[in-house]
């Protein structure tokens, strides 16, 4: 039985309304553990328990708000639990919030080469694979490619964001909503690469509201609602659970 590459186990994330996260780090130190709950407080996952394997394609469905990025961000390890643990077996290569990571005050180009290489690409493989990556994103990312991403549309983070993390070797993808962006031509190209991902064996976790973009990638779906992990089983049962909750 293969061993799972992602794993959770009552795992939670606790927010904080109209406060930046991070403070609450500080005030670990401040109150050492006697404050009381904030009313504030909102766990958008609690409790949440799964096994992802090799070669899984799993997509995750569900409502706005109802932790789907924040699942995403926890197994990339942008985030840390508040409750349970993930565990996470092999590098991850994450398109998530439609930027990659990406430095606003950068260049297209200096992003290329910071981003990359946080990753772990060499130097010498972005500069042979430079010219691919910059055609992949399509000509008016081409042309800007020497511009501040600031002044980049979302869709153009997108294109060249995807363009870097789909060189990654890394057998996690994490993609949140990418196709969702760009014209029909980008999503054409996003279609064979994922394709051509899978088929090497990777292993896929994708959020998206396209039901047709999850059925044809994903085996498997994972449907969560107020933070709880509601159903675990075939794509097509998840997608079967928010339907039958979703408003028409």
């Amino acid at each position: 039985m293969a061993t799972p590459l992602i794993t959770a186990e009552g795992l939670g994330v606790k927010f904080v309304r109209n406060r930046r996260r991070q403070l609450r780090i500080r005030e670990m130190f401040i109150h050492r553990g006697g404050r009381q709950p904030n009313p504030g407080e909102f766990w958008p996952l609690r409790d949440v328990n799964f096994a992802i394997n090799p070669g899984d394609a799993v997509g995750v469905i569900g409502k706005n708000g109802t932790g789907k990025s924040t699942l995403l961000r926890l197994i990339a390890g942008v985030l840390i639990p508040d409750e349970g643990k993930i565990h996470v077996s092999g590098k991850v290569a994450p398109l998530l919030e439609l930027s990659a990571g990406f430095s606003n005050d950068l260049t297209g180009r200096e992003n290329v080469h910071l981003v990359g290489s946080l990753h772990g690409l060499s130097n010498a493989f972005l500069k042979a694979h430079f010219d691919e990556i910059v055609d992949f994103a399509g000509e008016q990312v081409s042309k800007a490619i020497d511009t501040p991403v600031r002044h980049y549309s979302s869709g153009m983070k997108v294109r060249l964001g995807f363009s870097v993390i789909a060189r990654l070797s890394h057998p996690i993808l994490l993609v949140d909503e990418v196709m969702a962006v760009g014209d029909a031509e980008f999503r054409k190209k996003c279609y064979a690469t994922i394709e051509k991902l899978l088929a090497e064996g990777r292993t896929l976790v994708l959020v998206s509201h396209n039901e047709s973009d999850l059925t044809r990638f994903c085996n498997r779906g994972l449907y969560f609602d107020e933070g709880k992990l509601i159903t675990d089983g075939t794509v097509r049962e998840a997608l079967d659970a928010y339907n039958a909750v979703v408003p028409t």
